[in-house]
């Protein structure tokens, strides 16, 4: 077996090895064409993305939260964002779900996620019926940090909430809810 190895690694070397200084030279780029390009951000502004959910069946449309604050929509897989949670009173968004059986239902859960010295609670989970149009809060308050959503697959009113909570000390608020 050892043989055959080596046998097949010496024929493939062969045929590669007149046609890699070709590949290499196709995919070089004078420079001159590289100093017409700039650099631009993509994605939303802000930063510690915290969670992604996209719509299934859907390439374009795309929800991202973020620790640091927003929740951010695009419906043309990313080059334009917009905010669509800014009317709430809570900005960190730590956990995103998107409805498999309805697209328009999407959950959000604020607080940042992750164990951090410094870090923003809060206020519980929201629900959107309008695809991020329109938030209605939906409880959990004192759990400060949301970091998952799970929603059920053909039921969008039966959730799953993954609670860290305040993480420094026991409380009732830690859990899956």
């Amino acid at each position: 077996m050892h043989r055959s190895i080596v046998r097949s690694a010496c024929a493939l070397s062969v045929l590669l090895v007149p046609v890699l200084p070709h590949a290499i030279k196709a995919q070089t780029v004078p420079p001159e064409q590289l100093a017409a390009l700039t650099y631009r951000h993509i994605g939303p502004v802000g930063n510690r993305i915290a969670s992604v959910s996209g719509v299934a069946g859907d390439p374009l449309t795309y929800y991202v939260g973020a620790a640091s604050g927003g929740l951010w929509k695009t419906e043309d897989a990313g080059f334009n964002w917009r905010p669509v949670f800014d009317d709430q009173d809570s900005h960190a968004i730590g956990a995103l779900a998107v409805s498999l059986s309805d697209p328009n239902v999407v959950w959000a859960g604020t607080g940042e996620p992750h164990i951090r010295s410094n870090v923003t609670v809060g206020d519980g989970v929201y629900k959107s019926t309008d695809a991020g149009e329109t938030w209605q809060h939906m409880g959990l308050d004192a759990t400060g940090r949301i970091s998952r959503v799970v929603i059920h697959p053909t039921n969008p009113d039966i959730v799953y909430i993954a609670s860290l909570g305040h993480a420094h000390g026991p409380q009732t608020e830690r859990g899956i809810f």
